[in-house]
């Protein structure tokens, strides 16, 4: 019994050597983009310029509960390219794309919250600004102004 034992426990570890470890692979986002700078548009965020980010989207992250990620292009890059800065918006599709459109809004929130005010390459981090209640604060009054600019014609 214990050969045997000893016996699938080498072919598992076999087997698991020949796994191919599939990279992330990127795409761009149009759809992404698209939701992207509707909500700057509607949410007022006039402190991003809507031409400076970019929507991704990825396919095999092995991420686990992470929906989106936003990612900057520091000072030190900026001035070593002479680039102003750009931020970068990742949805992880196997967590983004089967979410309601509420949902992948609130998501898109959140990750333009990260952008601080100066639009610099840094982040404002989750502790007191990039929270569920803000996001969720923001979202409710997206959708009451919807709702009123369709009442009203």
């Amino acid at each position: 019994m214990l050969g045997i034992c000893t016996a699938v426990t080498q072919h598992l570890i076999h087997v698991r050597s020949l796994e191919v470890i599939m990279p992330i692979k990127y795409f761009p986002a149009s759809d992404v983009k698209e939701l992207t700078d509707q909500l700057i548009e509607e949410l007022g965020f006039v402190h991003i310029p809507k031409e400076r980010v970019i929507c991704i989207r990825s396919v095999g992250s092995k991420s686990r509960g992470t929906i989106a990620r936003v990612h900057s292009f520091p000072k030190v890059w900026q001035r070593g390219l002479s680039m102003k800065s750009h931020y970068a918006i990742e949805v992880i599709s196997e967590h983004f794309d089967d979410l309601s459109m509420a949902e992948q809004e609130k998501v898109i929130i959140h990750e333009l919250l990260h952008v601080p005010k100066s639009f610099g390459g840094g982040f404002r981090h989750h502790r007191d600004w990039v929270t569920r209640h803000r996001v969720d604060r923001l979202h409710a009054a997206l959708v009451a102004d919807r709702l009123i600019d369709s009442s009203n014609g």
